[in-house]
């Protein structure tokens, strides 16, 4: 067994800085793969000690071996956020967990490490309030919670949690000798507050016929046997004692625990004869399916016609545990006319759209407490998030009731239609994304009726910043290019491959390229992921597209900027490349590049053809390459010479250092990108002798295990407690940081 002695000092971790030694002992016996770290007392000894980065790296590991020691003892996600809040409290004094209040509510969550940092739960900042962790209380004079809550029966145990109101009917409905008597029993108690929700008249009802449906309601609270917390596991349910209807659990992720979507705010109140867990809200039975709630609401009489049209009752009828965004009857108004129509009719778009309305699990409003990617059952994905109160749906808090509950899932009732790309056409995608300048220019050019049917094109749509200082009259020339924005079939980019052609409306067939970090058409490059319609596909491009008009030496002769540059080419005898098939990138000088050089030098060169050619050749990429490729430190390989140095700043391209001026002019064998001055070799980079020295004093060895450490630590911190197994390569790895 191999053993280290590692010091860390003031390890910031929890709210706590103290000064820790860590014991790291690695043995082979160990089949696990994780080191074992034990704390000892914090002692000098002669020839140990760990300063700068290496003390910097050890301190996070410290931090991270806490929350990973904490993430593993956790049995189930509440556990988890109950210990990472008794790891922020216990600064406090013992059994103090650290809860974040919602400014300007009466909610309060134990925290994980993303709202801890954060300070926002739904958008809303919190504050961080101190309590006694469930099951212990204040000893007056003593620091923290130091008292274990006295264990009595679940009558008294009401009192003593503050659920005095379920205390009060309990007595008003005959339940107190029940609750007081020998038995294991499970008793979800509405918090005072959740009795004060009700409505009137429900309250009314429940308490004027105290001995019937009063003490119904409560034994639909209570389950006959202890449940902790630990044994709520998502998706279960336990018969109630009212009829042995079932009561539904939800155990997220996130920690939040609910029962028919009650989230538990005070959980394993131990009592003599039980268990409480308080609750929000009081909650009621469920009999019937979601599809039977859809059939009973007139409110949902569009949303019940358009389900039986796509063929969708049976799924909403059997079981599952789904969550459905209901559209009201308005929300199917606010469409236009002969949108629905075409979607009514449409069995294959139909479906989509409801499908798309329907995610593949449960999640109740009271478990989103921040906005999150989930999928439908139409395969992409909704952002289901939340605004204070409000539940938003892709951001916007168009939910108007919810936490409608079913035997088979959960129904938010929402006044707006949610209507995927698969369900559009290719002028609907347009309309509703970042290329509305291109979509109007579209039907200017009359093009509608390529965008509104069903046939299978791909779209090639400009970002409306591509339109930026530039002339939008619908001009023959423009007519014409917009065509060409148009292909012939429909394409995934996924299947696009370096040199395909692709053939337009217009008969110009149009080259792909495909680069380490861009995927363009000519000098457009994809800026976002394609948008696939009910019958064709969109792709979202950079800029608008030029396709190529000749060669390299036709454009040059075409553009007037470039008429020195001719000559200069002709005179060096390049002219034949500039015409022949290849895939150039050139740098062209334009007239001003040249007229800035001193008289003598030029009228030296012009007297030197090889030195032109050189000249010329530097400027001269031998692979193709258009701005939209280009990111920091792109290099170039010149047909002669060292590498040109590319990157970008503002928009602008520059070759070594030189702006370019206009780039992407597209040729058949190449591109040209105008520069106003001629490019040149950069200075060679010096080397610091000292930086190098540092770098081969490093060992390899240790350099890899502390790269390898922080790498994993980081990763831990960003997401706490998830993918544990990562750490145990940390772990494994902690040997090579060894400290003699």
């Amino acid at each position: 067994m191999h053993q280290s002695l590692i010091v860390v000092e003031n390890v910031h971790c929890a709210s706590v800085s103290e000064s820790v030694v860590f014991l790291v002992v690695s043995s082979p016996s160990l089949n696990t793969g994780v080191s074992v770290l034990k704390p000892l007392a914090a002692r000098r000894r002669s020839g140990v000690r760990v300063q700068g980065r290496e003390m910097k790296r050890l301190t996070w590991f410290a931090l991270a071996f806490t929350l990973i020691a904490t993430g593993f003892a956790a049995k189930t996600p509440y556990q988890a956020v109950l210990q990472h809040s008794r790891i922020r409290g216990r600064s406090h004094g013992p059994n103090v967990c650290a809860m974040q209040n919602i400014q300007g509510s009466d909610k309060k969550y134990f925290t994980n490490c993303k709202q801890w940092y954060h300070r926002k739960i739904c958008g809303k900042p919190t504050v961080v309030t101190y309590e006694c962790c469930p099951g212990y209380e204040k000893v007056t004079g003593e620091k923290g919670c130091p008292a274990a809550l006295p264990l009595v029966n679940i009558y008294k145990t009401l009192g003593v949690i503050g659920a005095t109101t379920t205390k009060m009917y309990s007595e008003r409905a005959n339940l107190q000798e029940e609750i007081e008597g020998p038995g294991s029993f499970t008793f979800f108690a509405p918090s005072n507050e959740a009795w004060a929700a009700l409505p009137t008249e429900i309250l009314d009802a429940l308490v004027s016929n105290v001995n019937i449906e009063l003490l119904n309601a409560l034994h639909y609270h209570m389950i006959n046997k202890r449940l902790t917390s630990d044994d709520l596991k998502h998706g279960a349910s336990f018969p109630s004692m009212y009829q042995d209807l079932n009561v539904h659990i939800q155990h997220y992720s996130n920690g939040v625990v609910t029962v028919n979507c009650a989230r538990l705010v005070k959980t394993d109140q131990h009592a003599t004869n039980g268990i409480v867990h308080v609750v929000d809200r009081v909650i009621t039975a469920i009999t019937n399916n979601v599809n039977s709630l859809i059939d009973t609401d007139d409110d949902l009489d569009t949303l019940r016609t358009a389900v039986a049209a796509a063929g969708l009752t049976s799924l909403l009828e059997n079981e599952g545990s789904y969550t459905i965004f209901a559209p009201t009857n308005e929300a199917f108004e606010k469409i236009p006319p002969e949108t629905l129509t075409r979607i009514l009719g449409d069995p294959l778009a139909l479906k989509d759209l409801l499908n798309y309305h329907i995610l593949k699990s449960l999640h109740c409003s009271e478990s989103i407490v921040a906005g999150t990617p989930m999928e439908t059952l139409q395969g992409t994905v909704l952002e289901v998030g939340c605004d204070g109160e409000e539940m938003t749906i892709n951001g916007k808090a168009i939910v108007t009731q919810r936490d409608k509950l079913g035997t088979n899932g959960v129904i938010h009732y929402i006044n707006e239609l949610l209507i995927p790309d698969s369900a559009k056409t290719l002028m609907e995608l347009a309309e509703g994304s970042v290329v509305t300048t291109a979509s109007k220019l579209f039907k200017d050019a009359g093009l509608t009726d390529h965008l509104i049917g069903s046939e299978a094109v791909t779209l090639l749509a400009p970002l409306n910043d591509a339109f930026k200082d530039k002339s939008l009259a619908m001009t023959p020339d423009m007519k014409k290019l917009l065509r060409n924005h148009i292909l012939k079939e429909r394409f995934s980019s996924k299947n696009l491959y370096h040199g395909q052609e692709l053939e337009t409306l217009g008969g110009v067939k149009l080259r792909v390229f495909v680069f380490r970090n861009s995927l363009c058409i000519e000098n457009a490059c994809i800026a976002a992921d394609d948008k696939n319609g009910r019958f064709a596909n969109m792709f979202i491009i950079n800029k608008l597209l030029t396709p190529p008009m000749g060669t390299v030496m036709d454009l040059l002769k075409a553009d007037d900027r470039f008429s020195t540059l001719v000559g200069i080419i002709q005179r060096a005898g390049l002219t034949e490349l500039l015409n022949k098939k290849g895939t150039y990138t050139f740098f062209a000088p334009t007239n001003a590049a040249f007229s800035a050089m001193p008289p003598a030098d030029l009228s030296k060169l012009m007297r030197n053809p090889k030195e032109l050619a050189n000249l010329l050749k530097y400027h001269i990429g031998e692979e193709f390459l258009v701005s939209g490729a280009v990111t920091s430190h792109t290099r170039v390989t010149p047909l002669t010479g060292d590498k040109l140095e590319l990157g970008t700043r503002n928009t602008t391209v520059y070759v070594n250092r030189v702006p370019v001026v206009e780039a992407d002019l597209m040729a058949t064998n190449g591109v040209v990108h105008a520069v106003d001055v001629i490019v040149k070799p950069l200075p060679p980079k010096i080397v610091s002798d000292q930086a190098e020295g540092s770098t081969i004093r490093r060992t390899s060895a240790v350099w890899a295990g502390s790269q390898v450490m922080k790498n994993g630590v980081y990763a831990l911190l960003t997401n706490c407690f998830s993918h544990i197994n990562a750490i145990r390569v940390i772990f494994h790895n902690l040997h090579v940081i060894v400290l003699k």
